[in-house]
């Protein structure tokens, strides 16, 4: 079938979501188009990389790793695994408890991207027609028709229908004008910060876990990139995210002060000795997690036939940023 014949669908954001919207609606028959602000494509999967010494390395500094519970998903994956494209993290991940101790260990099986979490971008990326570098200003709806404008005013084209997958708060800006009502279930979605620190050592840290939550001060997550599948182990690398409550009231400090204090905590919270690092960044993630989920897949306004998703829709989880994609294609396909 001719794609056109279809629709025409406009897709703004290229991570999990998007990308997962636009390839089940490309195997539906769908002309699709991606426009995305960034440089590539990821979202909180994307991997920032860094020269450590004469190695160029990276860190999963966003999303750490995926669980499967649709089986229709785990179908994908195991797909996916034999592409190489993904990969179990077998690293031993704990909970910590206040004095540093090990509660418990989990043993659920994780999935992550190989060699980075950005894998599962690209892939879902392979024969799609992306724009990027294109930051959308604007979506509009007249006579059945989306057209979308970008902050320049340049008109980006017209289509049948349009998905924003950003966070709640800018999917608000794009289409409180043309689809009210979505507007108002998407911002009644309050998302938290999530300030990351990538960090590296010359040597390992001796630590008998690769992961661990914990549950109480300035950190909830601490991870060794370095331990996950296809990648170097040296210099060990650590991920160190901020709690939400944390993040947030130390929203506008100053990336080199996040990253020294959120160090700090690191060996107060795994009561280790200090180590000096040989990398030492921080990255804030102004929209990380939502603060009160919903869980019906996506949005979508069948007057003007623009819609929403990502995993604030879902749950929160990787895996309901990819199911919401999902569910938002299946949506936009159902016939009216």
């Amino acid at each position: 079938m001719n794609p056109a014949k279809r629709g025409r669908v406009a897709i703004v954001g290229a991570g999990l979501s998007g990308l997962s919207c636009a390839s089940t609606l490309h195997a539906l028959g769908f002309e699709v188009r991606v426009f995305d602000k960034g440089r590539g494509p990821g979202g909180r999967t994307s991997t920032r990389r860094a020269l450590i010494g004469d190695a160029e390395v990276g860190f999963d500094h966003g999303a750490q790793y995926f669980t499967v519970r649709d089986p229709d998903l785990m179908a994908r994956v195991q797909e996916w695994e034999r592409l190489g494209v993904v990969k179990r993290w077998r690293g031993r991940v704990a909970v910590l408890d206040s004095d540093g101790s090990v509660r418990s260990y989990s043993d659920k099986p994780r999935f992550v991207g190989t060699p980075a979490m950005s894998a599962i971008c690209k892939q879902l990326a392979i024969g799609q027609d992306l724009r990027f570098g294109v930051r959308v200003a604007k979506i509009a709806s007249s006579k059945g028709r989306v057209a979308l404008v970008d902050e320049h005013g340049d008109p980006l084209g017209e289509f049948d229908s349009a998905v924003c997958t950003a966070p709640p708060v800018q999917t608000v800006d794009l289409v409180a004008e043309v689809a009210p009502e979505l507007a108002c279930r998407a911002g009644s979605v309050r998302m938290k910060p999530c300030w990351a620190v990538m960090t590296a050592f010359d040597s390992p840290l001796d630590l008998p876990y690769d992961g661990a939550f914990i549950n109480e001060g300035p950190l909830s997550w601490i991870a060794r990139t370095s331990s996950k599948p296809s990648r170097i182990a040296l210099p060990d690398r650590w991920v160190l995210h901020g709690s939400a409550s944390w993040s947030d009231q130390h929203l506008q400090w100053p990336p080199e002060r996040v990253a020294e204090q959120l160090l700090a905590t690191l060996f107060e919270s795994t009561r280790w000795p200090d180590r000096a690092p040989v990398h030492l960044r921080a990255h804030r993630w102004r929209y990380a997690i939502a603060e009160n989920p919903l869980d019906e897949g996506c949005l979508y306004d069948e007057t003007t036939r623009i819609g929403a998703c990502g995993d604030w829709a879902f749950g929160n989880r990787v895996e309901g940023a990819i199911l919401s994609g999902v569910a938002m294609a299946r949506r936009i396909a159902q016939p009216t």
